[in-house]
């Protein structure tokens, strides 16, 4: 029996409050019950029952008195009214006096079932977001995401106010700035908590293949197509899918999302039946939306559907006063990962790093203090354990002096911008990209132009 789960049932016919008892009771539900609306009251009061089920038409207090009386003193308390007599002026009644849902005599089982679940689901939900208000009020931190920054606390308002919805959320911000921690967090103080997270890097998949990784294919769908493969919005059901870098999804597979997006239900490839799928979409991207769809990289149609909410992360540059508790919290994360017992950051070495702009936002911070971690000698990370660059010694990755000359094109100060970066990075173009503040699809474009410019200028 689940404790946490408690439900009174008011019912004044013996045998019906019988039944009752012991099918919620098979269910696992702690159940109590009354015999009228008084005693109802009473229980209410003093047992704080997370769900009531209760008879409308009883003598003395009746459902709907019950409920006026219980709103008043427990407003958290989920009703369900019952009634063998249902009119729409009772549920309308009902429903303005706070009712959860209200259904007619005899009760089917299942359709009770699926009531008490979204009642204790949408409990669950408001206890989580409960404690993350305390949380974002007292320290700072909601979910994932930690900050006591003016910009931070206004992403993490919106936050909490938008994850009990349905809506679509766009996130954006620069590459680095923790905009998947934030379709996270959304999802974790959600109704969707209970389901999948699944993120689909937009940006890193073939063109050839994101329908199949967003709607899946059946087998023998295409060459290659060995077995039926489940995509995106199939794993993601009941849950949330996150399609990062939306920008780069193709046109083509864009209006099919939405599509999907306007319907509620996806075909695979090669598949002759359309599936119903419940999945709350967040897009991210670290380009400005309203760019991409003049460029013509995104539909504005898909645009507008799917910026009902937006979040804009801001860059650490702009959040500086967040660095010492987003570094404390980063560092609990480090520990765990490496099995190290680094405490804190000496002031020195703090000093350090609020002079840097931290180009790759969080990402780059985090990247830095896990080499502070490991090199460290004891529990406290000093000057000597931080990178050249923030001494000030060398250029940081991607800072390198670009010599411009007079009459260069746009084009060429663009093409040896991105070379000396790619080679300061020793050729990674993962972290290159992330400093250049473009997609790696993007940069392997750039790259293929490149050559075949350098190929077409020697033949």
């Amino acid at each position: 029996m689940t404790e946490g789960k408690r439900i009174l049932v008011v019912e004044d016919d013996e045998r019906v409050r019988g039944a009752l008892n012991g099918l919620l009771s098979s269910w696992g539900y702690s159940v109590d019950v009354a015999t009228d609306g008084a005693e109802g009251l009473d229980k209410i009061v003093s047992g704080r029952p997370i769900v009531v089920i209760s008879d409308l038409r009883m003598q003395g207090l009746d459902g709907l008195g019950l409920l006026k009386q219980a709103r008043e003193v427990t407003p958290e308390t989920y009703f369900i009214i019952l009634t063998g007599f249902g009119t729409i002026r009772d549920a309308v009644e009902a429903t303005k006096l706070g009712a959860f849902n209200f259904l007619t005599k005899p009760v089917n089982p299942e359709r009770l079932k699926i009531e008490l679940r979204n009642c204790f689901d949408r409990h669950e939900s408001e206890r989580r977001l409960e404690i993350a208000h305390r949380k974002l009020r007292d320290l700072g931190v909601l979910g994932r995401l930690e900050g006591r920054s003016p910009k931070m606390q206004e992403v993490m308002s919106t936050i909490s106010m938008v994850a009990p919805s349905a809506a679509s959320v766009l996130i954006c911000g620069e590459s680095g700035t923790g905009k998947e921690l934030a379709a996270r967090t959304i999802h974790e103080l959600s109704p969707y908590r209970s389901s999948q997270f699944v993120a689909l890097n937009c940006a890193a998949i073939p063109e050839s293949l994101v329908e199949t990784e967003l709607f899946g294919h059946e087998k023998g769908a295409f060459t290659g197509a060995l077995q039926q493969r489940l995509g995106c919005f199939e794993l993601a059901q009941g849950g949330t899918l996150l399609l990062d870098e939306i920008g780069d999804m193709p046109l083509v597979a864009q209006a099919k999302l939405l599509r999907v997006l306007e319907d509620g239900r996806i075909r695979r490839l090669g598949g002759k039946i359309e599936i119903q799928v419940s999945v709350r979409v967040i897009a991210a991207t670290n380009t400005v939306p309203e760019d991409a769809v003049k460029n013509g990289q995104l539909r504005s149609d898909l645009f507008f559907r799917l910026n009902v909410v937006r979040i804009t992360m801001p860059p650490l540059r702009e959040r500086l006063e967040d660095l010492e508790a987003l570094s404390t919290a980063l560092l609990e994360d480090l520990n765990r990962k490496h099995a190290r017992t680094v405490r804190w950051i000496d002031p020195q070495a703090m000093t350090l790093m609020l002079r840097y702009s931290w180009p790759g936002n969080v990402r780059e911070l985090r990247n830095t203090l896990e080499r502070a971690a490991l090199i460290c000698s004891g529990n406290v990370i000093t000057p000597r354990d931080l990178p050249p660059f923030l001494h000030g010694e060398i250029e940081p990755p991607g800072h390198a002096q670009l010599r411009i000359a007079p009459g260069l094109t746009v084009a060429e100060v663009e093409r040896r911008h991105i070379l000396e970066t790619l080679a300061s990075t020793d050729q990674n173009k993962t972290k290159a990209a992330a400093i250049l503040g473009i997609t790696a699809r993007t940069l392997h474009n750039k790259l293929k132009q490149y050559a075949k410019s350098h190929h077409d200028t020697l033949d």
